[in-house]
Order: C-alpha cells, then structure tokens, then sequence
C-alpha cells in the first residue's frame, strides 16, 4: 500500500491527470508485488467497463444534451419567473428553481451552470445584482444537477455498489429538493438584506397558460424518465433510451429548436464524455482490485467497528472525508475510490447502501464549487469574468444549503429512503 500511495501522489505531483494516476500507480504495484498478474490486467480494465447498465451512461448524456440543445433553458427561465419571480431577489430565486428542473433534465452540473449561467449571471447583473452573488448562486444551485434524478454521477455509483438505479434515483429526489427549499429561503434573506428588487410581472391568464404549456413536456421529462423504472416498465439502461427518444421528438417535433444538423455535434460530444469516464472507471479498476487483494474494506468495517464511539459520529467524520476528497478529486474518480473503501463499513453500522449513494452524492457535488478542481466555478469564471476566489466567496453562503441536508440525511434515513422503500420493493 506504500508503493500505491507514494507513487499516487508522485504521479499527482507530476501534473498527470487522477485517471492516468490511478492507473499508473496500480500498475507499479503489480509490476512490484504481483508481477505474476500483469497479463490479467488488460482484462480487468475491460471488465469494469463491460456492463450493460454501463449504456445507461451515455445515452443519459446525450438525453441532456439533447434537450439543452433544443432551446429549453429560456422556457425554464420564463417559467421559473411565472412562479417565483415576485419573491425578493426574484431571478435569483428563478435561478434556485430553474437549477431544480434543469437537473432533472441534464443530470449534470457542469452542463446546468453553463446553460443557465450564460442566461440569467449577466442579466442579474444588468438588474442590480452583485456580480459575486449572481455567479456563486448560480454554481450553488448547479450543484442539485447531480442529485435530483435522473443523475449521470447514480449510475456510475449503481456500477460500483451493485444497487438498483431506480432506488437511487427515488432516494436522492428528497434531498435534492431540500437543498432547493433551503437555497430559495437562503436567497430571500440574502436579497431583504440587500434590498434586490422582485420582478414585476404583469400577464394576463392566456399568457401565463402559453408559459407554462411552453415548459410543461421539459419539466414533466424527469417523472416520465424515472417513472419508468419505478413502475417497472423499463430498466434505468432502457428509461434511458426512452429518454433520449422523448428528447427528439420534443426537440424536433414540439419545440423545433432542435435540428437534425445538430445531432452528430451532439451524439460526438456524448461520446467524448462517455469515453473520458469509461477511462477513469477501467483505470480505477485497478485500484479497486488492489483494495480487494489487500482486504483494505474489511479491515476499514472492522476498525469502524471496534471503535468505542457512537456511529452517528463515525458517520459524520465519513461525511468530512467524502467533503475533503470532493475539493481534490472530480466526481466520477472520487466514487470509484470511495465507494469499495466505505460501503463495507457503513453497511457493518446498519446503514443502506443506497442511503450511503445519496450522501456521497450530496458530498461530492459540494467539491463541484470549491476551489482548486471545482469544474462549476471555471465554467461560471468563464461566463462572468470573474475569478474563482470571488466566485466560490458567493457561492458560500448558499452552500450551507448542501451541508444542511448532507448532515440531515446522514442522521435521518428516512428522508432517502422512504421514496425507494414506498413505490419500489
């Protein structure tokens, strides 16, 4: 374990991306402890990507693509404005909901803060807002894309853990709203303390109907997507396509902001980014593997175990370390390396595997807005020209909002599992 470690940290010094590290470091310790394994290694990256429910991956990604594509962000807006917009800091309680159905939509953050950034960051700006509070909200709120479901960071957790995708999609939908509840309340204090104006809104009942009629096949895409596999109709791989399938047809037929000259742009950027995390789940692989040789999850269980302290607080310290890991290491690679070391020993306390998705979910997508790696803020950086230490100063106080519910569904199981436990057995 040395040797992995040392040279991870080598190879991380070095610059090289967490992916080719992982993968580097593994293979130093084959070529080292086990050099009688280095021919099976080539079968094993290929086994961690060789799964059906891995088709799942890309084709929610090209679902989101597809639909962000089609024009929806601007009738997500419109509505968002329709039902928040006369609350003080009305865009940027427009910006909390609208963040809430995009994710429901993309089920990416990175993709959320690009689409909304570039829509409402210089319009806040335009309206009053200070430039620090509409890009650090803006990423705030992006955060809830990798939870409320469907979400792309679910499956690849489903992958490692063996849990059913559907349970995870129904746990994470509490916790994904109460991160919104909490954002909306947060951003009305923020806005009465600094006097943001509300947004008047003069339209007759025809125009609010043509709104929300505009929005309606968008926001109820999420429900038809996960409702699926809850009932039983489809597989999460199978939702999936019925997903990408919807996305065309709303796209193309209802919408018409999406055209068949936009589809192999799309269809090449799902694969780019299918590809670089099927890369970073085959490498990892290794990783795990050498857990598994060096027993490292049963003796984290047995040690958890044998402490002489409450599991409440062993649970909240597997919090600040899932916290600490989601600042350095981006998401996917984070799962991969987390999920073999902590699953065994939360199970060994009583806890659910999927209750413990949703929290290292919930956890990771803090580090999508802290610096150094913090994909949201470079994204926001980019659209507002403001740099990151400025940006994550904003985003600040309304990820209280995260650490709330992270710490709320630690101690109350309930609130991810009453969702999987009441409409799936």
């Amino acid at each position: 374990m040395i040797i992995l470690l040392v040279s991870l940290v080598v190879f991380l010094v070095l610059g090289i991306p967490i992916a080719y590290s992982l993968g580097l470091s593994g293979f130093c310790y084959f070529l080292i402890v086990h050099p009688e394994l280095l021919p099976v290694l080539p079968q094993r990256l290929f086994a961690g990507m060789n799964s059906y429910a891995m088709i799942a991956l890309p084709l929610f990604i090209t679902m989101g693509l597809l639909m962000n594509k089609s024009g929806i962000t601007t009738r997500l807006i419109d509505f968002s404005l329709l039902i928040v917009g006369r609350l003080r800091g009305g865009l940027g309680a427009v910006n909390v909901l609208a963040s809430m159905i995009f994710g429901g939509i993309s089920g990416s953050s990175v993709s959320d803060t690009a689409s909304i950034g570039a829509v409402l960051i210089p319009e806040m700006q335009n309206r009053g807002y200070s430039a620090e509070f509409s890009s650090g909200i803006t990423v705030a709120s992006s955060t809830m894309g990798m939870i409320i479901p469907p979400s792309v960071p679910m499956v690849v957790y489903a992958l490692v853990a063996e849990e059913s995708v559907g349970k995870l999609f129904l746990g994470s939908a509490i916790p994904g709203i109460m991160i919104g509840l909490f954002m909306l309340v947060i951003t009305i204090g923020i806005s009465y303390r600094k006097k943001y104006p509300r947004e008047d809104i003069k339209l007759s009942r025809k125009e609010q109907f043509v709104r929300v009629r505009k929005s309606i096949l968008a926001i109820i895409m999420p429900v038809f997507v996960v409702g699926s596999v809850v009932l039983g109709i489809a597989t999460a791989t199978e939702s999936a396509g019925i997903g990408v399938l919807y996305a065309l047809i709303v796209g193309i037929v209802i919408i018409r902001g999406l055209k068949l000259k936009d589809i192999p742009p799309i269809l090449k950027s799902a694969i780019m980014t299918s590809a670089t995390v099927m890369i970073i789940i085959a490498l990892s692989q290794l990783y795990v593997w050498i857990l598994a040789i060096e027993k490292i999850p049963q003796l984290v269980a047995a040690f958890v175990t044998g402490l002489n302290v409450p599991a409440v607080v062993i649970l909240l310290c597997i919090d600040v370390i899932i916290l600490l890991t989601g600042t350095f290491v981006d998401v996917s690679p984070a799962i991969l390396l987390l999920t073999p070391v902590f699953l065994p020993a939360v199970e060994a306390l009583g806890m659910s595997g999927v209750q413990f998705g949703v929290i290292l979910i919930c956890g990771l997508a803090v580090g999508l807005v802290t610096p150094p790696v913090g994909m949201c803020l470079n994204v926001a950086s980019a659209i507002s020209k403001l740099g990151i230490g400025k940006i994550f100063r904003g985003a600040l106080p309304f990820l209280v909002a995260n650490a709330v519910t992270l710490i709320l569904i630690t101690l109350l199981p309930s609130l991810s599992m009453w969702l999987p436990g009441l409409l799936m057995k």
